[in-house]
């Protein structure tokens, strides 16, 4: 029987030690990761209110010459943007006009009466104190696709107070052949709202193409006879091949035809495309304009051919000169 107290004091010294030592709680391998930036999108397709952003312009001009390949914009930025704080504050009471009065006769018990009782809820106090706020420019919408914008990874965040550019390229391929103004914009959003930036690009006329000296013309036409695919190379390239891309139509034979057959010291050997003596059609014209004539100054257009025009420019170019100048001369009879 004098084991039963032994066993009960053995148990409660288990039953201390437990209580004392609790198990060992593993370590955990988890790794704290940095908070993930996730922007606003609520007001990007609103107006941007003054006093957000400062641009130096809103709209910018360029002048651009014939044959010229881009337009160039540059506009800088900077946040001004900061929130007045302001505190919010429920239920609020006020009392005035407190009066007091005693009555004598009831064992001097006083007796209070409040007039003029204001309750205010959800009452926003301004301090006279501002926050800067982060501008976040969250997209870019160019007007066209020969509209780009350079400009850092987006979502791109504006401190307050940082300055920042976005610069602007609008291609300008096959826009320069007539003078006059072009413009595009680009929108950019933010999470504060959206703003509109302008280009305003001067297409100017085409400088006047120098006139070749008598010298100039016989050595250039005296290299023709020899390769006739020679305006397409050197110095003759310069007027006979740098503005031909992307051009069609009357523009491409602007560039590349009336150069010659249109000049005002046009070679006797280059035809007069007015008053052809032979019977034309679209095909006639294809034909010549894709691969020339040996023994004469007509060189091959086609790319195929060592010229400067793929199929579609030839194509185009054939339809517009059977437009402009239909055939004069009937085809001859079937015998």
């Amino acid at each position: 029987m004098k084991l039963f107290p032994t066993f009960f004091a053995f148990a409660a010294v288990l039953s201390f030690t437990a209580g004392r030592c609790p198990a060992a709680v593993p370590s955990s391998n988890a790794v704290a990761t940095a908070p993930v930036y996730v922007p606003d999108y609520t007001h990007s397709n609103e107006p941007l209110p003054d006093g957000v952003i400062a641009w130096d312009n809103l709209i910018q001009t360029a002048d651009a010459t014939n044959g010229q390949d881009f337009a160039r914009f540059t506009f800088n930025l900077t946040n001004v943007d900061w929130r007045i704080d302001r505190q919010l504050t429920t239920n609020i009471t006020i009392r005035t006009s407190v009066t007091a009065i005693t009555n004598s006769n009831h064992w001097h018990k006083t007796v209070a009466y409040t007039t003029n009782r204001t309750t205010i809820t959800n009452a926003v106090w301004i301090t006279n104190s501002s926050t800067p706020m982060t501008v976040t420019i969250l997209d870019v919408h160019p007007s066209c696709g020969c509209t780009t914008a350079e400009l850092p990874p987006r979502p791109w965040r504006i401190p307050a107070g940082s300055n920042g550019q976005i610069k602007v390229s609008v291609n300008l391929e096959g826009k320069t052949d007539m003078a006059g103004l072009l413009f595009k914009t680009v929108g950019i959003s933010t999470d504060k709202g959206r703003k509109d930036l302008m280009m305003r690009i001067n297409v100017l006329p085409p400088p006047p193409i120098k006139p070749l000296s008598a010298a100039e013309r016989a050595k250039g036409i005296a290299t023709s006879k020899v390769d006739r695919q020679a305006v397409f190379k050197g110095d003759c390239a310069s007027c006979h091949t740098k503005n031909i891309p992307g051009k069609y139509n009357k523009a491409l034979y602007d560039a590349a035809c009336a150069i010659c057959h249109e000049g005002p010291s046009r070679a006797t050997m280059v035809p007069d495309l007015h008053n052809l003596k032979d019977p034309t059609n679209e095909e006639f014209w294809r034909t010549w304009i894709a691969a020339g004539k040996a023994g004469t100054l007509m060189p091959a257009f086609a790319s195929s051919q060592g010229g400067p025009l793929n199929d579609l420019q030839t194509a185009s170019l054939a339809a517009y000169l059977n437009s402009i100048y239909p055939s004069h001369v009937r085809p001859a009879a079937a015998k």
